[in-house]
């Protein structure tokens, strides 16, 4: 069964950047699925922020990311990275990693990743 770890999470002051990445294992073909990135904050509800398809086209999904947030996908590494720019106080929140068979539609996720920004 798929099973996704990300990692690459932690504080950052406003302004500055992060890179997280989303391992997976017990797959043969990571390139078979699309890949996305949700965030979960106190209060909110969920927000999908971006996906990368299993034909590796990017798609950002939340307007709150546009233009700060990039997402790449190395099949052969089983890996997908999320790349943050310009990170604000908004953007604090538990990052997670899922896989499906198109953007939103998930089967499986890992256990997410910890974003804090502040001063």
């Amino acid at each position: 069964q798929l099973q996704l770890v990300e990692s690459g999470g932690g504080l950052v002051q406003p302004g500055g950047s992060l890179r997280l990445s989303c391992v997976a294992s017990g797959v043969n073909r990571l390139d078979y699925y699309t890949i996305g990135w949700f965030r979960q904050s106190p209060g909110k509800e969920r927000e999908d922020i971006i996906c990368i398809t299993s034909h590796g086209g990017p798609l950002e999904l939340g307007p709150s990311v546009k233009g700060r947030f990039t997402i790449s996908r190395d099949n052969a590494k089983n890996t997908v990275y999320l790349q943050m720019n310009s990170l604000n106080a908004e953007d604090t929140g538990v990052y997670v990693c899922a896989a499906g068979a198109a953007c939103r539609d998930y089967d499986y996720w890992g256990q997410g990743t910890q974003v804090t920004v502040s001063s």
